[in-house]
């Protein structure tokens, strides 16, 4: 059954046929991309939601790492904001794999899971503090901050996000030592 189309898919359409169709990096087809993008976050976000509301004691670190990536695509690669959805399902999902006998409305005795929420801590702190100077003094973020905050990404999540606040930052930093040093 075909979807009915909506505005945003009626606008893209109508730049599609000005543009005489659509090409690879046209405005038509970044825009069904960011559509897309949004989409997919959204039927995520709802589902991981529901779970979050109803049963969270079966949320997964699938269901996390899902609506994590999702989130990010959606935010250009960003990291998602604490007490976004995706923080509050990996949250969820460290609990739950840790949740043998812990109470879920005590502060957590399982050393497991005080230390996935500790490293999702200091993550969501180094990104806090290094995300900000990457947008506003790009030009002195340094070689060791993109490397805590690779090593705090990799250390909370189990992987770094392609084109995450960690690559980023890494990325910037090979851009400010190649301007340094002149090539």
């Amino acid at each position: 059954m075909a979807a009915k189309p909506t505005e945003a898919s009626q606008i893209i359409s109508e730049v599609a046929h000005a543009e005489g169709g659509t090409t690879k990096g046209s405005k038509s087809a970044q825009m069904q991309s960011e559509l897309t993008k949004q989409r997919n976050l959204e039927e995520t976000a709802a589902n991981v939601g529901s779970k979050l509301e109803t049963a969270p004691g079966s949320i997964t670190k699938e269901d996390a790492q899902s609506v994590h990536r999702a989130e990010s695509r959606a935010l250009h690669g960003q990291q998602p904001p604490s007490g976004s959805i995706s923080s509050r399902a990996q949250h969820e999902a460290a609990v739950n794999e840790g949740a043998t006998s812990t109470s879920r409305t005590t502060a957590p005795t399982d050393p497991t899971v005080q230390s996935q929420m500790d490293r999702q801590a200091n993550f969501e702190d180094a990104a806090s503090k290094i995300g900000s100077k990457l947008v506003n003094e790009p030009g002195n973020v340094t070689k060791e901050e993109a490397d805590i905050l690779h090593s705090r990404e990799h250390r909370a999540f189990g992987y770094t996000e392609k084109g995450g606040l960690a690559s980023q930052a890494q990325h910037q930093v090979a851009e400010n030592e190649g301007a340094t040093t002149g090539r």
